[in-house]
């Protein structure tokens, strides 16, 4: 958010793009959701088999939102953005391929 009120394109803040907005309140309801089935999981196997599918998935994707919301500067090694997307993928993996903990809940 505060990225988006200092970055500056045809004369105006990003954040005042309503396209922008929507993108970012999207990536705020899958933080939220994360948040959510990770309190849920340590109630069961099973929530924690969804906590981890979900939470890789939403880790990816907003790591991803990131980058697109930054523009350039993400990509460089001025700002920290270029190392979550990698971290993201690789996370995903660390504790069983997503396909593994959805065979689990499948049961």
């Amino acid at each position: 958010m505060e990225y988006s009120q200092q970055r500056v394109q045809f004369g105006r803040p990003i954040g005042s793009f309503q396209a922008l907005k929507h993108q970012m309140a999207d990536v705020h309801v899958l933080g939220e959701t994360a948040r959510s089935a990770a309190d849920a999981a340590p109630g069961s196997a099973r929530l924690a088999a969804v906590a981890q599918v979900h939470c890789s998935d939403v880790f990816t994707k907003v790591a991803a939102e990131m980058i697109q919301l930054h523009g350039g500067i993400a990509i460089t090694w001025g700002h920290p953005a270029h190392r979550y997307f990698p971290r993201a993928h690789a996370t995903a993996q660390l504790f069983g391929a997503p396909h593994h903990h959805l065979s689990r809940v499948h049961r």
